[in-house]
């Protein structure tokens, strides 16, 4: 089947693609100028370079797919860049919604996120606002929203290895945050991890499954982990000793209020607000639905945090 992919350049679209290629279907990837050295194997897909903001550029990469998935996301905005979750998460969703639907291609496929709501965050009422605009188009859809993945970056940005970078290394006690004056609750926060492999073997085993249509699937992986045990489970795979101590929060809200337009600050308030909601859910059942043998967050798992 041919597949048009829009976010298929960064951590979880490099093993989507991968996967289509796997299983034989063939990705056509919206790539932004300069992001074309980022495309996995791309002499084996189409690829036309353009802006989720460009009509046109949307209207070619689907025109005569067989299906669309859109994988197009932030970890954090720069407004000042023009790079919004508003513009990502839903008005590019909503470009290629109306679109898919203008062409006649039924079968669309989203990437969101556990935990959006509407009165949220940015990230998650924008990326809310995408899946509603999608449950209630006349399209063939499946929404997937998972929790906190993990897997070797390839050179992208991902959760482990960012907090391995940005607080592990540093020579300071790893911080368990608590809000407010809940110093008893700090780091039992939780999610429950779930490998990028196992993620992208979901989208693609999804698509030409009629059972998934008009479904949401929140994805975790076969266990939930405190924050303690992730930084734990994350030092033991780097062969760290840490230090941790309760955290207050709100001073580094502040702090992150102020100074997140920094690329160089590690963390922003809404990521901060979005940790400590926890980020957990129960996919056992999709994994033997789809046949899918789970990845353990483990140790021997991590072991790309070691690598590199």
């Amino acid at each position: 089947m041919k597949v048009a992919l829009f976010g298929g350049t960064g951590f979880v679209g490099t093993y989507i693609t991968d996967e289509l290629l796997h299983n034989n279907h063939n990705p056509i990837l919206l790539v932004r100028p300069g992001s074309e050295n980022k495309i996995s194997r791309s002499n084996d897909c189409t690829v036309n370079i353009g802006d989720i903001s460009d009509k046109e550029i949307i209207e070619s990469t689907i025109n005569g797919a067989d299906a669309v998935i859109y994988n197009i996301g932030l970890i954090r905005q720069y407004p000042r860049k023009g790079i919004t979750f508003e513009k990502t998460h839903f008005e590019g969703a909503k470009h290629c919604i109306d679109i898919a639907m203008e062409l006649g291609v039924k079968r669309f496929i989203l990437m969101s996120a556990n935990g959006v709501k509407y009165e949220g965050t940015k990230y998650q009422s924008t990326k809310f606002l995408a899946d509603q605009y999608l449950r209630n188009s006349d399209l063939d859809w499946t929404i997937f929203r998972p929790s906190l993945i993990f897997g070797d970056p390839k050179g992208t940005i991902e959760f482990c290895t960012q907090l391995r970078n940005d607080m592990l290394n540093l020579p300071l006690p790893a911080p368990l945050f608590f809000d407010k004056l809940n110093f008893l609750n700090a780091g039992k926060f939780s999610m429950s991890p779930i490998h990028i492999s196992d993620v992208a073997k979901f989208f693609v085993n999804s698509i030409d499954e009629k059972k998934t249509f008009g479904k949401i699937y929140n994805l975790g992986g076969p266990n939930s982990y405190n924050w303690i045990e992730l930084i734990d489970t994350i030092c033991n795979a780097i062969n760290k000793s840490k230090w941790k101590i309760p955290a207050p929060v709100e001073p580094i809200k502040l702090a992150a209020t102020i100074l997140q337009w920094l690329p160089l600050f590690p963390i922003t308030k809404d990521q901060l607000t979005m940790l400590l909601e926890g980020n957990t859910c129960d996919s056992s059942a999709f994994f033997k639905e789809f046949g899918i043998q789970p990845t353990e967050f483990s140790v021997e798992n991590l072991s790309y945090l070691s690598s590199k």
